[in-house]
């Protein structure tokens, strides 16, 4: 057993003053590859080695988007209020703030405009970490208003969509957002102002039936779940088995409900160059 033995081998560290690897150091993909969080950072949250893309939310796409990750937030301080008096396992408002306290975020969707390789645009992203990204009254108004700031500067307007839908706490309030953004999105059609829609994983529900897919370009990263109901709901309902990959981004390209899937690392290129032809 001399093998064993520290001081044989050089190692003069005892136990106890080892230390451990700080938490998040390193991440782990569903297909069980490691990255450094640093290189993930560097490379757009997709790990090089098998192509997954890591859920981020409005904070890391600003800086992917955004020249220098500079940009002029809009209705920064909007929040929700409790027009039905909602309450499940506890209050609508004390969820809000202990959501708000959590992630750093006033609602579920943040939006701003800047330059994106020269390009003024307006962008609203949603947080899956806010509720599930869900659709409530604040998200709603938010994309509503950064609608309106793309037709008075007649600028493009990109909306990034992920979500599991509509928000409950809200009931009727929340499938409203779905006519509300709408009809603000055929204003913008009208006056021949680009909207793409980017969807990613996931966006689903209510979202999913109303802006995520009225882009005058639907477009998604790879993997990405889209759909209205879930998997298990469709099967029961139509009481079959769903088809191989049924709802991810591949899928919906092929059969025709996508333009195309763009790698995040592409992202801000890709984008650049679709502006630079319409324009």
């Amino acid at each position: 057993m001399s093998w064993f033995k520290r001081k044989d081998k050089g190692i003069q560290t005892p136990t106890e003053a080892k230390r451990e690897a700080p938490d998040g150091l390193w991440y782990k993909t569903p297909g069980g590859k490691i990255i450094h969080t640093r290189e993930l950072k560097s490379n757009a949250y997709v790990s090089p080695e098998d192509g997954y893309h890591v859920r981020i939310g409005s904070k890391e796409y600003f800086e992917i988007l955004f020249d220098d990750n500079k940009f002029t937030e809009l209705d920064a301080n909007m929040e929700s209020a409790d027009p039905l008096k909602f309450t499940d396992s506890k209050k609508y408002p004390d969820r809000i703030k202990a959501t708000q306290k959590k992630s750093d975020l006033k609602d579920a969707v943040r939006s701003a405009y800047g330059k994106m390789n020269g390009i003024e645009i307006t962008v609203a992203c949603m947080d899956f970490g806010f509720i599930g990204g869900s659709m409530g009254s604040v998200v709603g108004e938010k994309i509503a208003r950064a609608i309106d700031h793309s037709l008075k500067n007649n600028i493009p307007f990109l909306m990034i969509s992920k979500s599991g839908g509509a928000r409950m706490m809200e009931a009727g309030l929340s499938l409203m957002q779905m006519a509300k953004t709408s009809a603000k999105l055929a204003l913008l059609s009208e006056a021949k102002i680009p909207y793409i829609s980017l969807l990613t994983d996931p966006t689903t529900g209510g979202v999913t039936a109303s802006y995520a897919m009225l882009g005058d370009f639907n477009i998604a990263e790879p993997g990405a779940l889209i759909g209205f109901a879930g998997p298990r709901v469709i099967r029961e309902t139509i009481g079959k088995d769903l088809p191989k990959g049924f709802q991810s981004a591949e899928f919906v390209l092929d059969h025709g409900f996508l333009d195309f899937i763009v790698d995040r690392r592409n992202l801000k290129s890709k984008l650049t160059t679709l502006l630079r032809m319409l324009a």
